[in-house]
């Protein structure tokens, strides 16, 4: 689905649903070079607060990404903007629940301000703001 900047509404939002698989730890590593052992030892990760290794934030905030590329507003919108806060840790096997929300629109600009919230099992992981441009 997708959504013209006619039809975005204050409140309108969507969701997008991942599990992290271990796989998706070791591809993002791989892929960025954060090979930080909190996330790929298990050893290491075990003498740490965590007790086992955790998800990169950074991959956990990607399904930000995919929720506004792919749901609302969906293909074709830019992203030009985000913070991030993260607040939990999100452990290999987690299923991960982004949700983003229209906060604010500017017509005469074509922007949108996104609510963006990740929670797993109902617990908020990764919350913060995103600004979009849409064609």
């Amino acid at each position: 689905m997708s959504y013209s900047f006619e039809e975005l509404t204050e409140g309108l939002s969507a969701s997008f649903e991942k599990i992290v698989t271990e796989q998706d730890v070791q591809t993002f590593a791989q892929v960025t070079g954060d090979t930080n052992p909190v996330h790929l030892d298990a050893d290491y990760a075990a003498t740490t607060s965590f007790e086992k290794p955790i998800a990169h934030g950074m991959l956990t905030a990607g399904f930000i990404s995919a929720a506004i590329g792919t749901k609302l507003p969906g293909p074709g919108c830019i992203y030009l903007e985000q913070s991030l806060k993260f607040r939990a840790p999100v452990f290999i096997g987690a299923t991960v629940t982004t949700t983003v929300t229209v906060k604010e629109l500017n017509e005469r600009r074509r922007r949108a301000v996104l609510e963006t919230v990740c929670t797993v099992e109902g617990k908020k992981v990764v919350t913060g703001e995103a600004t979009i441009m849409l064609p």
